[in-house]
């Protein structure tokens, strides 16, 4: 398979995300299920939240479990100090971040407005969609072409619930979000699986694997840390918790789509 076309498949596992973005335009909600939509997308976040640390261990217990053979303890030091530098970046990076925008650390009873919480979980998203790109480009330029348009399918299906996590938040806006705003949380959130996908086809590495699925996981920490003290805003614990587990369900069924096509 050619990098143009590789790198073609990688945009349109990417562009799905824009399918999910035209529910932040939905207004005059009641509360209730502005409470249930920031409930469901959390449940969203936490299952890939979920898969991005699960994805990300493989390769620090691969390393681990070489030290018993080779007794060498660098590369695994390495990609261990790479998953906490990641992790840790993408967390307090967005603390930090929000600090410097409000200019002092936010009280308990202030949240970041609902536009600024959906571009933090299209950073998050758009971190892990890279490192999805680099799995079809990698993919890609081993020959795997079959294995390449599972990746492809499979991906695209979730872009689809991770455009509807970033709409979510934007819904409790009184002010409708632009098209153009909307593109560039798009971009953001679904872009990086398209460079993904170019650099994998050129160049393959673990280090660079993990660092990226890392600061992810970081990001969404923050994102999921925030939907919940929305949720105990908008929702009624019991609400709260249906909400949680549909949106979980949701994309915990989008992957088994996945896993089902590539066995």
């Amino acid at each position: 398979m050619s990098q143009a076309t590789a790198v073609a498949l990688g945009a349109v596992a990417g562009v799905t995300i824009f399918l999910g973005l035209p529910v932040a335009r939905m207004r005059g909600l009641p509360k209730s299920v502005q409470g249930f939509l920031n409930a469901f997308a959390t449940g969203i976040l936490i299952f890939i939240l979920w898969d991005i640390l699960s994805h990300a261990s493989v390769p620090v217990e691969t390393a681990l479990v070489a030290v018993r053979t080779n007794a060498r303890v660098g590369a695994f030091a390495a990609m261990a100090l790479i998953f906490a530098t990641g992790i840790g970046a993408g967390l307090l990076g967005l603390v930090y971040f929000n600090r410097a925008v409000f200019g002092r650390l936010r009280h308990a009873d202030h949240t970041p407005s609902p536009r600024s919480l959906s571009l933090a979980i299209a950073v998050g998203l758009g971190l892990h969609n890279f490192s999805e790109g680099l799995a079809i480009g990698q993919s890609a330029r081993a020959g795997a072409i079959a294995f390449v348009g599972v990746l492809v399918v499979g991906f695209a299906l979730h872009n689809i619930t991770e455009g509807f996590g970033i709409a979510a938040p934007m819904t409790m806006d009184p002010k409708p979000a632009s098209w153009g705003f909307l593109g560039i949380a798009g971009l953001i959130g679904g872009g990086p699986t398209f460079l993904g996908t170019w650099i994998g086809y050129l160049a393959s590495s673990n280090y660079f694997y993990v660092a990226f699925l890392a600061v992810a996981a970081g990001a969404l920490l923050y994102v999921v840390n925030e939907l919940f003290h929305v949720g105990r805003r908008l929702s009624t614990p019991t609400s709260f918790a249906w909400g949680l587990l549909f949106g979980f369900l949701t994309a915990y069924a989008t992957d088994l789509v996945l896993t089902l096509a590539s066995t």
